[in-house]
């Protein structure tokens, strides 16, 4: 394993930077600026205590104090989850640009500031969702869904949506991130970054 140096002449320190949460938050302003469909789709993959996994598509919320934000009702099977096994996973795919970033770490709550700043900025209606839909739980029909919307409606007429307790952010806080390079011939480039105690990282090469 190699600690990065940028005036190193090996190939191996060709890696995209010295940081990979710093490189990611690049990756995803050149993806949004060269028109990805979703940029900020990534797949989050959580597992129950005793090892079975699931995985589903959340949304890049950015970087918040080393940790990449999400947000989710904390009721939900992935809360669950979570709370039995805080350790997951996260994939992002650019792929016009031909780049893929994983990361895996421990998942811990954001901040009750956190969560309440994000969910200011949220659309009025999707602050109204967060309230109607009791996530991941049985309904009887679409109807009973919509029912809780009309409820949350009317709980808060024309005033301000206030952010419910049962919903907020959470932080995967990686210990490795891989950031990956397609290239011809599927010669592609990997580099694997992994957490050292000080905060640091040190990159190796990982073969295609």
């Amino acid at each position: 394993m190699a600690n990065f140096d940028a005036d190193a002449p090996d190939a191996l320190l060709h890696a995209p930077g010295a940081d990979p949460l710093a490189v990611l938050g690049t990756w995803y302003d050149e993806a949004t600026k060269q028109g990805e469909a979703m940029p900020d789709a990534m797949t989050l993959a959580t597992a129950t205590r005793d090892g079975r996994p699931s995985a589903r598509i959340v949304l890049f919320k950015g970087v918040v104090r080393g940790g990449v934000l999400f947000v989710s009702n904390y009721q939900s099977r992935k809360a669950r989850e979570l709370a039995e096994n805080p350790q997951a996973a996260l994939v992002m795919h650019f792929p016009l640009s031909q780049r893929q970033v994983r990361l895996e770490g421990l998942v811990e709550r954001a901040s009750q500031a956190e969560s309440d700043a994000y969910f200011a900025s949220r659309p009025r209606g999707s602050q109204l969702g967060a309230w109607a839909s009791p996530q991941s739980q049985v309904l009887a029909s679409r109807d009973e869904l919509l029912g809780l919307a009309r409820a949350a409606e009317q709980r808060f007429g024309e005033g301000p949506v206030a952010r419910p307790e049962f919903w907020g952010g959470y932080l995967l806080v990686p210990q490795s991130v891989e950031l990956w390079l397609g290239k011809s011939d599927r010669l592609h480039d990997r580099f694997n970054y992994l957490k050292r105690d000080d905060g640091s990282w040190s990159v190796e090469r990982l073969a295609p």
